[in-house]
């Protein structure tokens, strides 16, 4: 299994595309079975892709190398998570290729990707009263699996957002506005480093229809379709960055989440099955 070593291809943009190079981190290389089968799965079908593995200490080796002057930022970090996120976008950005979480299985090989030069996933239809009131945004992108090659405009807007939302509250609360306060914490996360934060950066984003590709279903209504990598793959939501909660309050968040969901549901069905980017 590679880990870090790798070349630094040029900073800037150039309109490139995707490279084929595949990205993931973990706390260690002790992997549990279902990691090393998603590894294995992954590999297997990407047999001339470069594959780079990091994990904590090669994570923080990455940082103090290529990105120093967001050392103290990425300490800062309250929860774990966090920092992972945030590496995600920086690892994506130096060194282009696609970024996928331990717990994504893919369904075929990623070289049809390749003629992009930044794609993420359709994961839901939102529930956040931010992308749906200010952005008109009924949907959100995930960040568990994507890709883009080195330098790419968009990435580097999600990494100013992540640095802005650790520095002015007043822009981060806009997101939590809708949020009960029993919920906020965990909320937190999706909205500071996580896919609200994506999502929020890609619809406040100059001309998105042009830089980014986002995989849709046919139907974004069906929720069978929803937390897919398009066609390529799934994402098997294993969430194992999430607070163990008490039985009451995580079925106060699961009604809670349901009754928007439905709520949200409804008013996405009155736009049609289909959706495009264009909501500016």
């Amino acid at each position: 299994m590679r880990t870090q070593q790798y070349d630094n291809p040029a900073l800037s943009f150039m309109n490139s595309s995707i490279p084929r190079r595949i990205i993931q981190t973990n706390k260690s290389l002790d992997l549990s079975l279902l990691e090393k089968a998603a590894v294995a799965n992954i590999r297997l079908l990407n047999p001339d892709f470069e594959y780079l593995f990091f994990d904590d200490r090669q994570v923080e080796e990455f940082i103090d190398k290529e990105f120093p002057e967001y050392r103290r930022l990425f300490d800062s970090f309250p929860i774990p998570i966090q920092r992972y996120d945030f590496f995600r976008y920086l690892a994506v950005y130096r060194l282009g290729g696609f970024y996928l979480d331990m717990d994504v299985f893919l369904a075929s090989n990623l070289s049809e990707l390749l003629n992009y030069d930044c794609v993420f996933p359709f994961e839901a239809l939102t529930i956040n009263a931010c992308l749906r009131d200010d952005h008109k945004l009924d949907w959100e992108v995930g960040n568990y699996a994507f890709g883009a090659s080195a330098g790419h405009p968009f990435l580097r807007a999600v990494i100013e957002n992540c640095v802005r939302a650790q520095k002015d509250l007043e822009w981060v609360q806009t997101m939590a506005r809708s949020v009960p306060r029993m919920f906020v914490e965990e909320y937190t996360v999706l909205y500071t480093t996580g896919p609200l934060l994506v999502s929020r950066t890609l619809a406040e984003f100059p001309d998105a229809t042009k830089h980014v590709k986002v995989l849709f279903p046919d139907d974004v209504c069906d929720a069978t379709y929803w937390n897919r990598f398009g066609q390529f793959g799934v994402h098997l939501r294993g969430g194992s960055w999430r607070k163990h909660k008490g039985i009451l309050r995580r079925r106060l968040q699961g009604y809670w989440e349901l009754l928007l969901l439905k709520k949200s549901l409804k008013s996405s069905r009155k736009l049609g099955k289909s959706r495009s980017l264009q909501f500016k």
